[in-house]
């Protein structure tokens, strides 16, 4: 019995082919999403920068939305994982929050697109917005509460350094709001101006860290 060869549409792959499908995915979306917009850009669009049909791509994803979720949680991945570095290296709370604050600033530094979609994207739906502040002891295991996890890690590192003696000027949550927004301006302003002529980075990181741990730390 003769068997027939099955003729896929040019530029499809198998199906089966490419143990990294899902990764393939993330990264055409990330790329449309910082070209386009994310309003424009279709699961079509996407699924034909992979090279696979859009219904295909469904099976990784079921809809935009949950694309979005994916990329938002990966990039917060990866300062879990510097965070996680923090906790093994370093015993003193102080200079947790430092690290943490450097993490944070050499992350958004060296992964621009990244950073640039997740926290300066200007047309990601208020829904994914929503989702990416939810309290992570809502459901951690659900996508988009990465954002979340990482900043009540800051809160817990500063609520470490009140109970190691250190006294605080604001509660530690505002501590964390107001560290976060700090070095937050400074990456954002870096990324979005990198034509200005910057002085040297990690003066600059080391110099907002100084600011803000001298306003949050209370004189003895």
């Amino acid at each position: 019995m003769t068997g027939f060869a099955t003729v896929l549409p040019a530029g499809r792959k198998r199906r089966g082919e490419g143990h990294t499908r899902r990764e393939e995915i993330l990264h055409a979306a990330k790329d449309l999403f910082l070209e386009q917009g994310y309003d424009s850009t279709t699961i079509r669009r996407i699924a034909d920068r992979v090279g696979i049909s859009a219904p295909a791509l469904y099976l990784y994803f079921k809809d935009k939305e949950a694309l979005m979720l994916a990329l938002c949680d990966q990039t917060f991945g990866h300062l879990i994982e510097a965070i996680g570095e923090i906790e093994k290296t370093i015993a003193d709370p102080l200079q947790r929050v430092r690290r943490f604050g450097e993490a944070y600033a050499h992350f958004g530094l060296t992964h621009p697109d990244e950073y640039r979609l997740v926290f300066l994207g200007a047309n990601i739906p208020e829904s994914i917005r929503k989702v990416g502040h939810r309290a992570p002891t809502d459901d951690p295991t659900q996508p988009g509460v990465g954002g979340a996890l990482v900043f009540k890690r800051l809160v817990e590192f500063l609520s470490e350094l009140e109970t190691s003696g250190t006294k605080l000027n604001y509660p530690p949550d505002t501590c964390a709001e107001l560290c976060w927004m700090g070095i937050h301006g400074l990456v954002a302003a870096m990324i979005m101006k990198p034509e200005f002529p910057w002085s040297d980075r990690e003066l600059l990181i080391n110099g907002m860290l100084d600011i803000h741990l001298k306003g949050i730390l209370r004189n003895p």
